[in-house]
């Protein structure tokens, strides 16, 4: 007797579309809802800051070129990825992110802690000339970004616009951009932003000490102490 009902309800275009854009708005609403109430309650945890100008910079640069799609910044709690990369990840550490840049993708290593992990020589070298450090890696080398200098009035109006989205940047923190990117290349900000990803974020909040970089001998390759 129902299926009669769902017969002539199949045969009616119009009342079948009506009636599907209902479920789906309402399927829409579901999903949805929980999200918008779940962002206003997700408060940075102490220790995580809005991005200075020098890696707020470098994580303009690590969006454009696009490092997300070779690079997850998400540690899921899984006992192997926990083991290898360091906590697991939690919202509250990307509540500055815009967009975030979590990834879906591993072609290389996930990000989410790598900061203090190498010294900023080896990650110098390895932006450089990849297999320089890592023989295996097929990851470009982005040798260029050491010669285009930031646009620091650029960053400057991105302080100002992340301000009125909510990130607590004071007029000092924005005239302090000038002092801070001087001078600096889009390599040098890019290395300040990788350098800052996960430090604060371990349990008990201590960065890790910057690793050193050693030669081995004997084809001359650099690696990061542990």
């Amino acid at each position: 007797m129902a299926y009669r009902h769902f017969e002539w309800i199949e045969k009616n275009a119009g009342l079948l579309g009506v009636l599907t854009a209902i479920m789906v708005s309402l399927g829409g609403l579901a999903e949805i809802t929980p999200l918008f109430m779940q962002a206003h309650a997700v408060k940075a945890p102490a220790g995580v800051k809005p991005y200075d100008p020098l890696r707020l910079a470098g994580r303009d640069v690590y969006v454009r070129e696009g490092c997300y799609l070779c690079h997850s910044q998400m540690i899921r709690s899984l006992r192997f990825e926990t083991q290898r990369y360091g906590h697991f990840s939690t919202a509250a550490e990307s509540v500055y992110d815009r967009p975030f840049q979590w990834g879906s993708k591993r072609t290389g290593p996930d990000l989410a802690r790598v900061g203090g992990k190498y010294s900023d020589q080896w990650q110098r070298m390895h932006l450089m000339d990849p297999r320089s450090v890592v023989p295996e890696s097929n990851m470009p080398s982005y040798a260029w970004l050491a010669r285009n200098t930031i646009d620091i009035h650029d960053i400057q109006a991105r302080m100002r616009v992340l301000r009125k989205l909510g990130d607590p940047y004071t007029d000092s923190d924005i005239d302090s951009a000038t002092t801070a990117l001087k001078g600096k290349t889009e390599l040098d900000a890019l290395i300040a932003y990788l350098q800052g990803l996960g430090i604060k974020n371990e349990p008990g909040g201590k960065a890790r000490p910057p690793a050193e970089t050693r030669v081995v001998s004997g084809n001359g390759r650099t690696e990061a102490t542990p």
